[in-house]
């Protein structure tokens, strides 16, 4: 209450002490209704009549700590955040002891909830992704609606033959057992979709090369009739490679390449594409040969192709709707 009492607003200490202001506020009007004994940290347990171990400014710190670090930027033990260590968080801080049971009522009425956590890479610059969406993609869009031209997002994946997916009926208690082969076969897949509904491919058996990706960016521009495409990748090696860039230095009116920020992939709507492409075109039925996996890819990739609206909703998953449509 130092800070206040100096003349600093409420905003200024809420600041200098990393909390928010509306817990300097609390404080202050704790300090004037019960003078500096009701901003005093209790000791472990309550006293009578009190409903909580921890004060409303103590609350705030740990909320935010939890919601903006994980334990191991706090040098706790671990990276994933359980309620011993929220206990352990809240006694190195305050030297106040609660049971874990009381940690996870505190949890929930901080607005917490036990989720699956989604991983992301340690390499990814947070910095760089906030950038990509509040100012290098709303500028892409803005000049792609100028200049009337067509954004696309391109992506490559391989299937294998033993890839499966979803669940299986089994006896209750045993596991069902998918059963492998040495005899793999596989094929690789190149998309393009528009958040408008747009899909173009391309099946091969080739590996992924520049020499590959160069004619699919040619079958590209010859779709497009004469539109400017701007095309939104990611960093793979093939895209960035010495001929791929000469390539699209000398084909600069036609289409122009754009990065996603490093290790970023659930910022790629057509890697929603790849999931349903895995999961329901090769996941549900083992192809017998690589013919059959081929065509069954492109029948299915054909199916979308004619549902641009079924295309369109890729665009609304949690990560990438901030390029859905208009």
């Amino acid at each position: 209450m130092g800070l206040v009492d100096e003349g600093r607003s409420q905003t200024e200490a809420a600041a200098l002490v990393d909390v928010s202001r509306q817990s300097v506020s609390e404080w202050v009007r704790a300090q004037r209704l019960g003078g500096e004994e009701a901003l005093r940290a209790r000791t472990r347990g309550r006293r009578a009549g009190e409903k909580t171990a921890l004060l409303p400014w103590q609350q705030a710190q740990i909320a935010k700590a939890i919601r903006e670090k994980n334990p191991d930027q706090l040098k706790l033990p671990g990276f994933l955040w359980t309620r011993a260590l929220v206990c352990e968080l809240i006694e190195r801080r305050f030297h106040i002891r609660i049971a874990e049971k009381t940690a996870g009522r505190y949890l929930r009425a901080w607005g917490f909830s036990p989720q699956k956590p989604a991983r992301r890479a340690l390499e990814q610059n947070p910095e760089l992704v906030a950038r990509w969406l509040d100012q290098r993609y709303p500028e892409i869009e803005a000049r792609a609606h100028r200049e009337k031209s067509l954004i696309l997002w391109v992506d490559e994946m391989g299937l294998r033959s033993d890839h499966s997916a979803g669940r299986s009926w089994s006896p209750v208690g045993q596991t069902p057992l998918v059963e492998g082969t040495g005899q793999r076969f596989g094929a690789n897949v190149i998309s393009a979709i528009s958040n408008k509904g747009r899909l173009q491919f391309r099946v091969f058996k080739d590996k992924f090369v520049a020499a590959v990706f160069i004619d699919f960016l040619h079958r590209l521009i010859r779709q497009g009739k004469g539109q400017k495409i701007i095309l939104i990748l990611d960093g793979h090696p093939v895209h960035r490679s010495k001929k791929v860039r000469a390539w699209a230095a000398a084909h600069a009116e036609q289409i122009e390449l754009q990065f996603l920020p490093g290790y970023s992939p659930e910022l790629n709507p057509t890697e929603l594409l790849n999931q349903d492409v895995k999961t329901n075109a090769l996941g549900r039925r083992r192809p017998r040969s690589q013919p059959e996996l081929i065509g069954d890819t492109r029948s299915y990739l054909r199916s979308t192709q004619r549902r641009p609206q079924l295309v369109a909703r890729y665009f609304e998953g949690e990560h990438v709707r901030y390029a859905k449509a208009a």
